[in-house]
Parts: C-alpha cells; sequence; structure tokens
C-alpha cells in the first residue's frame, strides 16, 4: 500500500509498473507525463502485481492474457476506486497500469473554467428540459470531469433524477443512479438505454456515443423530454455534426435534438492546477452551423470563441503576466 500512498501524495492518475530486463520500471502519471518514481528487482515486482491482482479479483496464475478489474480502498477518509489492467510483454512479466479515482467526489463546474463566461453558459446548457448536450475533445481533457459536475449541479441544484450508463462507472457519486455497461450480463449502452427510459429519468448521462445504435436512442432520448449528456469522438464542435451524420443521424434530427456541442481542453495556470477552456457551440451559432451543412458550406465559429484562439490568448496572458520574486 506504501505505493498507493506515494502516488495519491504525487498527485498522480495512473501507476505504471513496466517489465525490463531484469527489473521493473515504475512510473507515476500526472497532467498527461509519466515521471520515474523507482525501480524494482524482478522478484518483488512479480509480488507486487500478483498482489495487485489478487485485490481486483484477477486471476494470479494467468499472465499470457490481458485481464482487467478494480478494486477499492478508503485512504486518508477518502474513498478510491483503483482501476487495474494487465499485458503481457516479451520479457514474459506482465505490464500493469493503475488508474486512480476519487469517488464520490465532484468539483463545481465555476471550479473548473478558467473563464467565469464559459461556467455560466454551461450551466444555461444543462438547465434545458430536453435535448442533447455533447463534448468532445482529445484523451485526457477533462470531459468526464465536467459531465459529473453538470449531472451533479441538475441533481443537487435542480432537483432533477440523474441517471447515468458508463463503461466504467469511474466515479462513484452518491446522489447518481449509476448503471455500468456488462456486456456479459447483456447491459450494451443499448439495451441498458432503453431500460434507463423505463426508469423515469429528467438527465440521462451516457459515458460515450461510439456506434450508431447509441446515438440513435440518444437523439431520441434528447426529442422526448429528457437530457442526455454524453461525450463523442470529434475534432472540434463543428466536425461532432459531421460525426453525427457519420453516425446515420439526419440534419433534421440533429437540428432538433441538440442544445450545444462543447469542446474542451486543458491548460496549466499554476504549478499543480489546471483549468478548461471550452468552445461552446450553441444558440444562434448552433442553428447558423446546421443551417449552413443543410447548404453543403463549412461554419467556421466566430474567431474569439474557437478553442485555439482562447489557447493562444491565454498563452499570450500567461507570458505577460508579471512574475513574483
Amino acid at each position: 500500500m506504501q505505493l498507493l500512498l506515494k502516488a495519491l501524495h504525487f498527485g498522480a492518475s495512473d501507476i505504471h509498473i513496466v517489465p525490463q530486463q531484469g527489473s521493473y520500471s515504475i512510473h507515476f502519471r500526472k497532467y498527461e507525463k509519466l515521471f520515474p518514481a523507482s525501480n524494482l528487482p524482478n522478484e518483488l515486482g512479480d509480488r507486487i502485481i500478483s498482489f495487485f491482482k489478487f485485490l481486483s479479483a484477477l486471476d494470479i496464475s494467468e499472465k499470457r492474457k490481458p485481464q482487467s478489474g478494480s478494486f477499492q480502498k478508503e485512504i486518508s477518509n477518502q474513498l478510491y476506486a483503483f482501476r487495474v489492467s494487465t499485458l503481457p510483454s516479451i520479457f514474459n512479466r506482465e505490464s500493469l497500469v493503475i488508474r486512480i479515482l476519487a469517488q464520490n467526489s465532484s468539483l463545481p463546474i465555476s471550479s473548473i473554467c478558467l473563464n467565469p463566461s464559459s461556467a455560466d453558459k454551461l450551466i444555461q446548457l444543462v438547465s434545458s428540459r430536453q435535448g442533447l448536450l455533447l463534448f468532445c475533445g482529445a484523451t485526457g481533457s477533462g470531459k468526464t470531469t465536467s459531465l459529473y459536475s453538470l449531472v451533479n449541479h441538475a441533481s443537487e441544484m435542480l432537483a432533477r433524477h440523474v441517471i447515468s450508463l458508463e463503461d466504467p462507472v469511474e466515479s462513484n457519486q452518491s446522489n447518481l443512479l449509476q448503471i455500468q455497461v456488462n456486456e456479459r450480463a447483456g447491459v450494451t449502452y443499448t439495451t441498458g438505454l432503453k431500460a434507463i427510459l423505463r426508469h423515469s429519468p429528467d438527465v440521462i448521462m451516457i459515458g460515450e456515443i461510439r456506434d450508431r445504435d447509441t446515438a440513435k436512442i440518444a437523439i431520441e432520448a434528447g426529442l422526448s423530454g429528457h437530457l442526455v449528456l454524453s461525450t463523442i469522438h470529434a475534432k472540434d464542435t463543428v466536425n461532432c455534426i459531421y460525426r453525427l451524420m457519420d453516425l446515420n443521424i439526419s440534419l433534421e434530427e440533429i437540428r432538433q435534438a441538440l442544445v450545444g456541442i462543447v469542446a474542451q481542453c486543458l491548460v496549466q495556470v499554476g504549478t499543480d492546477e489546471r483549468k478548461s477552456i471550452y468552445e461552446i457551440l450553441s444558440d444562434l451559432n448552433l442553428v447558423d452551423a446546421i443551417a449552413a451543412t443543410m447548404r453543403g458550406e463549412q461554419y467556421t465559429l466566430p474567431h474569439s470563441e474557437r478553442l485555439q484562439s482562447q489557447l493562444a490568448s491565454f498563452e499570450v496572458r500567461k507570458r505577460n503576466a508579471p512574475t513574483t520574486s
């Protein structure tokens, strides 16, 4: 457990235990970068990997196939979930990665946003009674954190009944009804969404729209009196429209269901703090973007609202900020 404590003290999001010739290297991931933590002799590394596999209810004797599992532990009065993944390597030893996830933890959207106006806009969008609100961005850009923040706002401040469908559930939230995808038990995104719609939700959070069936049901839910929040793989907000079209959603369905598309990225604002910058396509800009797409034209957001423009402005402000000695 000393390894977990060390990782938490460092502020790591992941622990990487990787076999090398004659030893194991341990790295901590923080802010999308890997930092060396220590090296272990093979025998000790093997024992540590077996220990974490045992805690995660994995097959300790199986070292030739990838496995994944999880376990929970309370440390310093905070409950954490540790998601464990193993992979066999060329050294006939396993590599193990542990994702660290604080449970029942959610930040107010105002504390996440770099720009207060973005927080106000996101609160306005999640206050909608129905429709589809989508988030896109690179892996590790904070999409899930934003989703949890907004659905917790809907639950606590707006008194809405929120149900989430995730694969896997990344953070247990006591005020949400959370469902985990379990394909072995027949709970796919498609079947899970159909069941959720019969459970009288006001707000539905879907971990990811990844196929046509999920996209279709999400659109239908957004058109039938539910607010649906989800993530989707797309380069930016405008290209998200084309991604939905690739998933067989018509422009008319997109026009009727979408309330907003949000692209986001993280920026470093202090030694140990990051904030989100958001590109938000909604209201008249969203109407214009869909209308342009219907005409076969390419739509471009106003310059100041684009993610890259906001990033450039932030970098200029950061460079020009006075330094304290």
